[in-house]
């Protein structure tokens, strides 16, 4: 039998190559369709020991990241405290490897010590990729027990030593505590950085220190009995923003209020910065810009869904006000920078005596 034969024109032959082509290719196509997260594991790096407000807060993130990363990875944390979120923050920056699967939440002192220059800083505030904090508002508030008898200020002045208990020097209870002690006139204050977050409190309570520098929110939902039983004096409050008034705190007098000078007012503005830029949520230097995006993503899925205001509340006490992550690479490069108040917030956030007023 003779074969016909045909003449195939450009067009069928422009097809041919065309669907050759689609077919070679086709099963890369598809499996490159497998979301890269899909079966793997994220490890979140927290600055901090478990157990406290710090921790809950990512906790109260993860079933919503997992729900809005393609593929829902496993996400697990390990805990890194140390330095006020230095070792954290340094760990991520030089040896976490930059694959997408390392979260970091070194705590918001990675901002202030990178801010202030402090010594042990191996790392590039500006080379980090940013994901967001779930909170931009925060009172801090100063407290002493009852059996201190410290129940006003002129009484917190006349003492001397008292002792004020927070985590380790850069730790932002340290900070706090420091700053109310120097701009409320505290004599010759003693700071025993020695504990973890939940620590504190008890140590509190056995008299071990005097006071203490804390979250307005966390007081009320962790120390309600502190309130229902008046085991404890509160004295002022930081509000951040300024002019933010806390429900169960707004008769206590500001903090900024006590300031002498317009040099002592601008303290309390930079640690305002340094609470609305959050707890950072960041990945390392080099990690592929697919991964951040879809990471990005994901994180203001979360900062946006209902249901993750109320999970977040109903763990740490405290209600939302997330950073999304490009309004948190703004707040961060907003920061005030000014010399000569860095100069002095150095001294006060530092292990020496407090600086002289």
């Amino acid at each position: 039998m003779e074969l016909k034969k045909r003449n195939f024109g450009p067009s069928a032959g422009r097809f041919l190559v065309t669907l050759l082509t689609y077919l070679l290719f086709l099963p890369g196509d598809l499996c490159s369709q497998t979301p890269f997260f899909q079966g793997k594991t994220i490890t979140m790096i927290q600055g901090r020991e478990p157990g406290g407000s710090g921790d809950l807060r990512p906790r109260a993130l993860v079933p919503f990241l997992r729900k809005y990363i393609p593929g829902n990875p496993t996400i697990v944390m390990e805990y890194m405290p140390g330095g006020g979120g230095r070792k954290a923050a340094n760990h991520l920056y030089r040896s976490a490897r930059p694959d997408g699967l390392t979260i970091g939440n070194p705590s918001v002192g990675m901002i202030s010590l990178a801010v202030l220059g402090e010594s042990g800083i191996l790392y590039d505030l500006d080379k980090f990729f940013y994901l967001g904090s779930p909170y931009s508002t925060y009172h801090a508030v100063f407290l002493s027990r009852k059996q201190a008898g410290l129940s006003s200020i002129e009484k917190l002045r006349a003492a001397s030593g008292i002792r004020i208990g927070a985590q380790s020097v850069g730790f932002v209870t340290y900070n706090e505590g420091r700053l109310f002690a120097y701009l409320l006139g505290l004599k010759e204050p003693k700071f025993i950085a020695a504990y973890s977050g939940p620590e504190i409190d008890p140590a509190l309570m056995r008299g071990e220190v005097d006071a203490r520098s804390n979250g307005a929110d966390t007081v009320v939902r962790r120390n309600r009995e502190w309130l229902e039983g008046a085991l404890v004096d509160f004295h002022a409050i930081i509000e951040t923003p300024k002019g933010d008034k806390h429900p169960q705190f707004s008769h206590l007098p500001e903090l900024e209020s006590f300031a002498r000078s317009d040099r002592e007012r601008k303290l309390v503005i930079l640690q305002r910065a340094f609470r609305i830029a959050g707890t950072p949520f960041v990945l390392p230097p080099g990690t592929p810009k697919d991964r951040v995006e879809i990471l990005q993503e994901a994180f203001r899925k979360t900062y946006k869904d209902p249901e993750f205001f109320h999970e977040y509340k109903k763990l740490t006490g405290d209600e939302p006000s997330p950073l999304l992550p490009k309004d948190h690479e703004r707040a961060i490069r907003e920061i005030p920078r000014e010399p000569e108040v860095i100069e002095l917030f150095k001294k006060l956030v530092g292990a020496g005596p407090l600086p002289a007023r």
